[in-house]
Protein backbone atom coordinates (compact mmCIF):
# COMPACT_ATOMS: atom_id res chain seq x y z
CA UNK A 1 0.00 0.00 0.00
CA UNK A 2 1.42 3.36 -0.67
CA UNK A 3 -0.35 6.97 -0.71
CA UNK A 4 0.96 9.96 -2.82
CA UNK A 5 -0.51 13.31 -3.94
CA UNK A 6 -3.74 12.89 -3.55
CA UNK A 7 -4.08 9.01 -4.05
CA UNK A 8 -3.86 5.86 -2.18
CA UNK A 9 -2.20 2.47 -4.42
CA UNK A 10 -1.76 -1.16 -3.75
CA UNK A 11 1.10 -2.91 -6.25
CA UNK A 12 0.13 -6.09 -7.89
CA UNK A 13 -2.78 -6.90 -5.74
CA UNK A 14 -5.34 -8.40 -7.84
CA UNK A 15 -4.21 -11.76 -8.75
CA UNK A 16 -3.30 -12.35 -12.39
CA UNK A 17 -6.45 -15.11 -12.77
CA UNK A 18 -8.80 -12.17 -11.58
CA UNK A 19 -7.34 -10.11 -13.88
CA UNK A 20 -8.17 -12.54 -17.05
CA UNK A 21 -12.02 -12.95 -15.05
CA UNK A 22 -11.77 -9.41 -15.58
CA UNK A 23 -11.19 -8.83 -18.91
CA UNK A 24 -13.22 -11.88 -19.71
CA UNK A 25 -16.43 -9.93 -18.33
CA UNK A 26 -16.21 -8.15 -21.58
CA UNK A 27 -17.79 -11.22 -23.95
CA UNK A 28 -15.62 -9.07 -26.70
CA UNK A 29 -19.12 -6.89 -26.77
CA UNK A 30 -16.70 -3.64 -26.73
CA UNK A 31 -18.42 -0.68 -27.84
CA UNK A 32 -16.64 2.45 -28.59
CA UNK A 33 -15.96 4.91 -25.55
CA UNK A 34 -17.13 8.12 -26.13
CA UNK A 35 -16.94 11.26 -24.23
CA UNK A 36 -20.13 14.00 -24.05
CA UNK A 37 -19.95 17.59 -24.12
CA UNK A 38 -22.82 19.52 -22.44
CA UNK A 39 -24.64 20.35 -25.40
CA UNK A 40 -25.03 16.15 -26.07
CA UNK A 41 -22.07 16.90 -28.58
CA UNK A 42 -19.45 13.97 -28.80
CA UNK A 43 -15.80 14.84 -28.47
CA UNK A 44 -13.40 12.33 -30.41
CA UNK A 45 -10.29 13.84 -29.50
CA UNK A 46 -10.74 13.34 -26.13
CA UNK A 47 -10.66 9.62 -25.94
CA UNK A 48 -9.73 6.34 -27.83
CA UNK A 49 -10.88 3.14 -25.83
CA UNK A 50 -13.24 0.75 -26.15
CA UNK A 51 -15.54 -0.33 -23.03
CA UNK A 52 -17.82 -2.59 -21.34
CA UNK A 53 -20.47 -2.07 -18.41
CA UNK A 54 -20.44 -5.06 -15.96
CA UNK A 55 -22.57 -5.22 -12.82
CA UNK A 56 -21.22 -8.51 -11.41
CA UNK A 57 -21.37 -9.09 -8.12
CA UNK A 58 -17.94 -10.50 -6.93
CA UNK A 59 -16.40 -7.68 -8.60
CA UNK A 60 -18.09 -5.35 -5.83
CA UNK A 61 -16.62 -8.30 -3.20
CA UNK A 62 -13.33 -7.85 -4.67
CA UNK A 63 -12.79 -4.27 -4.83
CA UNK A 64 -15.15 -2.62 -2.24
CA UNK A 65 -12.66 -3.04 0.60
CA UNK A 66 -9.90 -1.60 -1.48
CA UNK A 67 -11.92 1.81 -1.57
CA UNK A 68 -13.22 1.60 1.85
CA UNK A 69 -9.21 1.13 2.74
CA UNK A 70 -8.32 4.58 1.12
CA UNK A 71 -11.41 6.51 1.91
CA UNK A 72 -10.31 5.58 6.01
CA UNK A 73 -6.34 5.74 5.17
CA UNK A 74 -6.19 8.76 2.92
CA UNK A 75 -8.18 10.64 5.08
CA UNK A 76 -10.59 11.60 2.84
CA UNK A 77 -13.56 10.29 5.34
CA UNK A 78 -16.29 10.29 2.17
CA UNK A 79 -19.80 9.39 2.81
CA UNK A 80 -20.04 6.64 -0.09
CA UNK A 81 -23.48 4.88 -0.38
CA UNK A 82 -23.01 3.25 -3.50
CA UNK A 83 -21.30 2.71 -7.04
CA UNK A 84 -21.46 2.77 -10.63
CA UNK A 85 -21.43 0.05 -12.83
CA UNK A 86 -17.87 -1.19 -13.53
CA UNK A 87 -16.24 -0.27 -16.65
CA UNK A 88 -14.20 -2.52 -18.34
CA UNK A 89 -11.88 -0.94 -20.66
CA UNK A 90 -9.61 -1.77 -23.26
CA UNK A 91 -7.21 0.56 -25.19
CA UNK A 92 -5.50 -0.70 -28.40
CA UNK A 93 -2.58 0.94 -30.56
CA UNK A 94 -2.56 4.50 -30.31
CA UNK A 95 -5.80 4.87 -27.87
CA UNK A 96 -5.75 7.12 -25.23
CA UNK A 97 -7.78 9.24 -22.81
CA UNK A 98 -6.74 13.06 -22.64
CA UNK A 99 -6.69 14.97 -19.08
CA UNK A 100 -10.09 15.00 -17.53
CA UNK A 101 -11.79 14.53 -14.12
CA UNK A 102 -14.84 11.97 -13.49
CA UNK A 103 -16.75 14.44 -11.13
CA UNK A 104 -20.21 15.53 -12.83
CA UNK A 105 -18.93 19.10 -13.23
CA UNK A 106 -18.65 20.17 -9.56
CA UNK A 107 -18.84 18.95 -6.31
CA UNK A 108 -22.85 19.61 -5.70
CA UNK A 109 -23.86 18.20 -9.31
CA UNK A 110 -25.81 15.14 -8.64
CA UNK A 111 -27.17 11.87 -10.89
CA UNK A 112 -30.55 13.27 -11.87
CA UNK A 113 -31.59 10.08 -13.61
CA UNK A 114 -34.65 8.85 -10.69
CA UNK A 115 -34.89 5.67 -12.76
CA UNK A 116 -31.66 4.67 -10.90
CA UNK A 117 -32.53 4.53 -6.79
CA UNK A 118 -28.87 3.91 -5.60
CA UNK A 119 -27.58 6.93 -7.92
CA UNK A 120 -30.30 9.59 -8.39
CA UNK A 121 -29.11 12.56 -6.15
CA UNK A 122 -25.74 11.34 -5.61
CA UNK A 123 -22.00 12.91 -6.66
CA UNK A 124 -19.17 10.81 -7.71
CA UNK A 125 -16.85 10.83 -4.95
CA UNK A 126 -14.46 8.19 -5.23
CA UNK A 127 -12.56 6.25 -8.22
CA UNK A 128 -10.55 3.32 -9.32
CA UNK A 129 -8.74 1.78 -11.63
CA UNK A 130 -7.10 -1.23 -11.53
CA UNK A 131 -4.58 -2.40 -14.38
CA UNK A 132 -5.33 -5.79 -15.75
CA UNK A 133 -2.92 -6.49 -17.43
CA UNK A 134 0.84 -5.11 -18.37
CA UNK A 135 2.20 -6.43 -21.45
CA UNK A 136 1.94 -3.12 -23.36
CA UNK A 137 3.87 -0.16 -23.80
CA UNK A 138 2.88 3.36 -23.35
CA UNK A 139 -0.92 3.81 -22.23
CA UNK A 140 0.49 5.09 -18.82
CA UNK A 141 -2.01 6.38 -15.87
CA UNK A 142 -1.33 10.03 -14.14
CA UNK A 143 -2.40 11.90 -11.86
CA UNK A 144 -1.99 15.57 -12.38
CA UNK A 145 -1.16 17.07 -8.15
CA UNK A 146 0.31 19.82 -6.52
CA UNK A 147 1.17 21.00 -10.35
CA UNK A 148 3.52 17.78 -10.87
CA UNK A 149 2.34 14.73 -12.79
CA UNK A 150 2.82 11.22 -11.27
CA UNK A 151 2.29 7.77 -12.94
CA UNK A 152 0.90 6.02 -10.13
CA UNK A 153 -0.01 2.65 -11.50
CA UNK A 154 2.49 0.17 -13.26
CA UNK A 155 2.16 -3.85 -13.05
CA UNK A 156 -0.97 -5.91 -13.29
CA UNK A 157 -2.97 -6.13 -10.68
CA UNK A 158 -2.35 -2.40 -9.40
CA UNK A 159 -4.99 -0.24 -7.72
CA UNK A 160 -5.25 3.34 -7.57
CA UNK A 161 -8.30 5.12 -5.56
CA UNK A 162 -8.87 9.33 -5.90
CA UNK A 163 -11.32 11.44 -5.44
CA UNK A 164 -13.32 11.97 -8.67
CA UNK A 165 -12.61 15.36 -8.88
CA UNK A 166 -8.65 15.14 -9.65
CA UNK A 167 -7.48 15.28 -12.99
CA UNK A 168 -5.85 12.22 -14.67
CA UNK A 169 -5.20 10.70 -18.12
CA UNK A 170 -3.85 7.42 -19.73
CA UNK A 171 -1.03 8.75 -22.36
CA UNK A 172 -0.92 7.22 -26.22
CA UNK A 173 -0.78 3.14 -26.11
CA UNK A 174 2.31 2.71 -28.44
CA UNK A 175 2.50 -1.53 -28.61
CA UNK A 176 -0.09 -4.28 -27.39
CA UNK A 177 -3.43 -3.49 -25.50
CA UNK A 178 -3.86 -2.17 -22.08
CA UNK A 179 -7.11 -3.44 -20.28
CA UNK A 180 -8.28 -1.66 -16.74
CA UNK A 181 -11.18 -1.70 -15.02
CA UNK A 182 -13.03 1.38 -13.86
CA UNK A 183 -15.16 2.06 -10.69
CA UNK A 184 -16.78 4.99 -10.07
CA UNK A 185 -17.79 5.17 -5.85
CA UNK A 186 -20.91 8.04 -5.11
CA UNK A 187 -22.27 9.74 -2.39
CA UNK A 188 -24.29 12.83 -1.17
CA UNK A 189 -22.87 15.64 -2.89
CA UNK A 190 -20.57 17.76 -0.61
CA UNK A 191 -21.53 20.30 1.19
Amino acid sequence: MHSGLGYWYWQKEVSHEDCQRLINLSKDNWDEATVDKPEGKTISNVRKSNVVFVNEQWVCDLIWPFMESANELAGWKYDIVAAENWQVTRYTKDGFYSWHTDSLGSHKDVNTDPDNKLLFGNTRKLSMSILLNDDYEGGNFELRGMGEEEECVEGEGSIVVFPSFSWHQVTPVTRGTRYSLVAWFVGPPFV
